[in-house]
Formats: structure tokens, C-alpha cells, sequence
């Protein structure tokens, strides 16, 4: 008989402490500590050789896929800030274990320079570059009225927005026939929160990112898709600057709980192969049961 898992009790379904850490949110500081596969992940060669370079890689849903990738069979380069230097080691030895390569690229991506730069220290390291992940974003609680500084708004811009296009432009040309660029979108940019206002604006121009560029790609032979996370639980959500929300993040899904980052490991994998390969322009839902 086939063993059946229930989504709604798999994992952790609240309620969350009410925390507030500081950013960026580690996960050293966060409880319960996210599932990111380390433990569950199988692969079966559906990467084998490939050359990923995955932005946010340190934790959460940038960790999830960079294990996959890498029990998939592909090297993999890690971008993050400098602060996350111990989540970030944490993954590629994971990395290591799988038996593939690991590159760490610290760095603040929302400069231009080293958003560049990542891309081609990558691309040198790994050998070549046919998967790019461009995962890696920053958002904060706000105020109503529109009233975010703009210190803080150019800041989510740079990190959210600036950094995919610099370091998709930066990437595109050095891309073969045959290779892969995700974008992890959200569900804020269908169905965006008064008090994300600027992220949300954000992830809602992800979209026509991964849509218009997966039509200018098409002809080259780069899909490009992107990927729509809902409420998952990441060292990024208790540093948000929730502490009065967090007990119940994630309970109004459908499902009834926060999903974990390596539930959204498989959506990167399936766009990253072969399995995917009359797929572009599509932004996949891991929301819960969430509508876009």
C-alpha cells in the first residue's frame, strides 16, 4: 500500500514564537528551525553537470534549492551578505557532502559592481554558468500611508529588483543554448499586503521580468521562469518585524500551516531540467492552496 502523507500536519503548523530578530535573519536565530531538506532530499541525477549559481543561498529557500541542485548532481556558487558566513559555510557543506562542488561568493548584491562581479567569479569557478537562481530578496513590516524612508525603499529596490536585472544581464551572455534562469517571485505579487507595500511592488515586477525575458531568451534557447513562494517558513519572516503576526504565519492557507523551504526544492529542480524544457514564462505557485 502506498504511504500517504496529510500536507496539513507534514510539518509544523504553528502556533510560531512571537520573536522579532534583527536582519538579516539567520538560521542559528530562528525556531523552529526550517526544514530545508538536509535530512530529506533524494535526488536522482536530474542535474548531472550542470553549473548553478543561486543568490540568497545561505538559508531558506536559496539553501533548499542549492542542496537539491547539488544532490541533483550540478556545482553550485552561493551568493549572500557577509553576515551570513556561517549559514552560508553550513550550506556548502552540504554541498560538499553531496559529493559536488561549492563556491561562496559573500557580497551585497544590491551594489552593482559586486552583483556583476558575483556573476563572473561564478561563471570562472564553476567552469561556465547554465543555471542562475536569482532568489535572494530583503523586506521589512510598513507603516501605513506609504510612510517607508526612502533610505529603506531604495534599499528593497536595489536588493530585490536592481540586483536580478544587473546580475541577469550580467549572466545572459555568458549562457548557453539549453540553460535555465528562475526568479523567485511571491505570492505578494499577485495578492500583495498593505504592510509589504514596497516589497510587494517588487515581486509583482518579477513577474513581467520573468515574462518578458523569457520571451526575449526564447529564441536563444534560455527558459526562463520564475517561482511563487506563499507563507514559508524562513529566517527571513521572524526578522520581517512581525512579533504580533508570527504565531499565526501561515495558518490561513488552505492547508492550514507555513510551508518549509524544502517543499519548494522540487518547483526549482522540475525548471531547472530537462523535465521542463517546453516550460518558460510560467511562474509556478508553492503557496499552500493560496490563489495567485
Amino acid at each position: 500500500m502506498t504511504h500517504l502523507t496529510d500536507p496539513r500536519t507534514k510539518y509544523h503548523a504553528g502556533p510560531f514564537p512571537k520573536d522579532d530578530e534583527t536582519q538579516p535573519g539567520l538560521v542559528s536565530e530562528t525556531a523552529p528551525e526550517p526544514d530545508h531538506g538536509e535530512r530529506t532530499y533524494r535526488g536522482s541525477g536530474r542535474l548531472e553537470g550542470r553549473r548553478a549559481l543561486v543568490t540568497g543561498g545561505d538559508s531558506g529557500i536559496g539553501r533548499a534549492a542549492a542542496i537539491a541542485f547539488a544532490r541533483e548532481g550540478a556545482d553550485v556558487a552561493i551568493s549572500y551578505l557577509p553576515e551570513e558566513q556561517d549559514d552560508a559555510e553550513t550550506t556548502a557543506e552540504l554541498i560538499d557532502e553531496a559529493g559536488r562542488k561549492a563556491f561562496l561568493l559573500p557580497g551585497d548584491i544590491s551594489e552593482e559592481e559586486v552583483a556583476r562581479a558575483t556573476v563572473r567569479t561564478a561563471d570562472e569557478r564553476l567552469g561556465g554558468l547554465d543555471l542562475l537562481v536569482l532568489n535572494a530578496a530583503y523586506q521589512k513590516q510598513r507603516d501605513t500611508d506609504a510612510d517607508i524612508p526612502t533610505e529603506e525603499f531604495d534599499r528593497v529596490m536595489r536588493t530585490n529588483l536592481y540586483a536580478p536585472f544587473w546580475m541577469a544581464r550580467e549572466a545572459l551572455p555568458l549562457m548557453p543554448a539549453g540553460s535555465s534562469l528562475i526568479v523567485t517571485t511571491s505570492i505578494q505579487g499577485f495578492a500583495p499586503s498593505p504592510g509589504l507595500l514596497d516589497y510587494a511592488m517588487t515581486k509583482a515586477a518579477l513577474v513581467a521580468f520573468v515574462q518578458a525575458l523569457a520571451e526575449q531568451q526564447g529564441p536563444e534557447g534560455i527558459r526562463v521562469n520564475g517561482v511563487a513562494p506563499g507563507p514559508i517558513w524562513t529566517p527571513l519572516i521572524p526578522a520581517t518585524g512581525w512579533p504580533d503576526n508570527l504565531p499565526s504565519f501561515g495558518q490561513d492557507t488552505p492547508l492550514g500551516r507555513a510551508g518549509q523551504p524544502a517543499e519548494l526544492a522540487g518547483a526549482y529542480v522540475y525548471l531547472a531540467s530537462e523535465d521542463a524544457s517546453y516550460v518558460s514564462g510560467t511562474v509556478l505557485a508553492v503557496t499552500g492552496g493560496k490563489h495567485l
